[in-house]
């Protein structure tokens, strides 16, 4: 008895699983779907811009530049060793517009931005006004969720460009002015090695990650217990899981992009 018993949990349990995933992947079907159907409410889009974008590049600029210098100060003191300071630029470069630039530009949007997005929707579900819009005849996907993955499309790549920027200036203000490489070396290192295939790649990847981060966040919002703690619940499972399907996309997208 106890090995069925073991048996039919084990098994409810897989279908709960399956059933989850298929609500996951439904989910972002119908938020894309509806990206592209009438009718387009841009506003709700460029206010989700400025929430997720704008709000966020002050602490981007901010990792990114401390990134870039840590980078700097670490890859001197690397490539002293072997007298190859004049590939400082292309090791910055390519660290960053690779692998750096967009997994954490990622994961600082997820910490604020997604779970303030977690939160939001969360509290909208706890209050029932999710109810409410749908009452109103308002799609609620179409209104809440749409216009926020469509932010995270438009607003990853240009953060992540943004944290490339500054880190690379952050490697060159470290490396070159303050341990003194040479800039000439600096510059010419990223211009010869940074090729547009690793540009494309750290695009690749920032366009991954910002469905990942929307798609994960809004669910867990938009799914989240009507009590108290199913709202920090939801905020704590999605930062939680935005940043581990961050990591795992990025292996992925790295063996396969490389």
């Amino acid at each position: 008895m106890k090995m069925v018993r073991s048996i039919e949990r084990l098994g409810a349990w897989i279908i709960d699983q399956i059933e989850t995933l298929g609500n996951f992947v439904f989910f972002l079907f119908t938020a894309v779907f509806y990206i592209v159907m009438p009718p387009y409410k841009p506003r709700l889009a460029i206010r989700q811009l400025r929430s997720i974008g704008a709000d966020s590049s002050f602490l981007i600029l901010l990792i990114g530049a401390f990134t870039g210098m840590v980078l700097g100060l670490q890859g001197y003191n690397t490539l002293s060793r072997f007298a190859s300071e004049g590939a400082l630029g292309s090791v910055v470069a390519l660290t960053l517009v690779r692998e750096l630039g967009p997994v954490l530009a990622a994961l600082m949007i997820a910490a604020r931005a997604g779970s303030a997005m977690a939160a939001e929707l969360g509290s909208m579900q706890a209050t029932e006004q999710i109810d409410a819009l749908t009452v109103m005849a308002i799609n609620p996907v179409q209104y809440l969720v749409s216009p926020r993955i469509l932010a995270g499309l438009i607003s990853f790549p240009l953060l992540t460009g943004m944290f490339d920027s500054i880190g690379i200036i952050g490697g060159y203000v470290i490396g070159v002015d303050l341990m003194g490489a040479p800039g000439s070396s600096y510059m010419n290192g990223i211009s010869q090695n940074l090729t547009a295939h690793d540009i494309m790649t750290g695009l690749y990847k920032s366009i991954v990650f910002g469905i990942v981060v929307m798609w994960i966040c809004c669910y867990k919002g938009y799914h989240a217990q009507r009590m108290a703690t199913g709202v920090s619940r939801a905020t704590t499972e999605a930062v939680v899981m935005s940043s581990i399907l961050i990591l795992l996309w990025d292996y992925f997208l790295t063996s396969v992009l490389l």
